[in-house]
């Protein structure tokens, strides 16, 4: 997951030709993180307190 920068004044500001075909974009505690999303697995955001705290990728491959 890569960080993502927020201008002073609290915009975000992405071109969506260079995202990933699939990804994912989470906010929390002011910070902004995004990542690309495997081609088969399952993905969990785990939070605490209304705080995200771990982000999983269980990936997987179709037999």
């Amino acid at each position: 997951m890569q960080l993502v920068d927020i201008s002073e004044t609290g915009e975000l500001k992405l071109d969506i030709m260079e995202l990933p075909l699939s990804c994912v974009l989470i906010i929390s505690e002011g910070k902004v993180k995004i990542g690309e999303l495997p081609p088969h697995a399952e993905t969990r955001i785990k939070t605490h307190d209304g705080k995200v705290k771990r982000v999983n990728f269980d990936e997987g491959e179709e037999f």
